[in-house]
């Protein structure tokens, strides 16, 4: 048997929509949904992607997923700043937040001194060479480091 939350009044089945006792209204039962994630929380498939070009992140969790970003350059900023050669737009970033390293066939990252950190494979670094399927978190950017030929 339920009561009414408010005054404690015994209902009798099925339960009315208002308490006949104090008046107030009383819920329906609980119904289970099926949690909606946002756009952020999509997690996607790993995309084919041609490897000759390169050492590549692929956006696996995040904003911008499926994005690639190829890492072509010694240098590469990454960051929320309109400047970073990797633009990262979701306020979870610092303006410039990390950057990528590439030494012949080694990626390294750098964290630039972002407020909420750089993490590879879940552990926050200050400074880590990347391996082919490590998991590299800028915010809430989850990006795949692919490198079949090297790294």
């Amino acid at each position: 048997m339920t009561t009414c939350p408010v005054c404690g009044e015994h209902l009798e089945e099925p339960r009315p929509a208002e308490c006949p006792a104090c008046g107030a209204r009383l819920e329906g039962p609980t119904e289970a949904f099926s949690p909606v994630g946002s756009e952020a929380d999509r997690v996607a498939e790993l995309p084919a992607t041609d490897l000759s070009t390169g050492p590549v992140l692929v956006v696996r969790k995040g904003p911008e997923v499926g994005e690639r970003f190829f890492i072509d350059r010694p240098t590469l900023a990454v960051g929320r700043g309109p400047e970073c050669d990797i633009f990262l737009n979701d306020f979870t970033v610092s303006r410039s937040h990390a950057v990528l390293e590439m030494a012949g066939d080694e990626v390294s990252v750098r964290d630039a001194g972002s407020l909420n950190g750089t993490y590879v494979n879940g552990v926050r670094v200050d400074k880590a060479q990347l391996s082919d399927g490590d998991i590299l978190h800028i915010g809430k950017f989850q990006m795949v480091f692919m490198n079949r030929g090297g790294a």
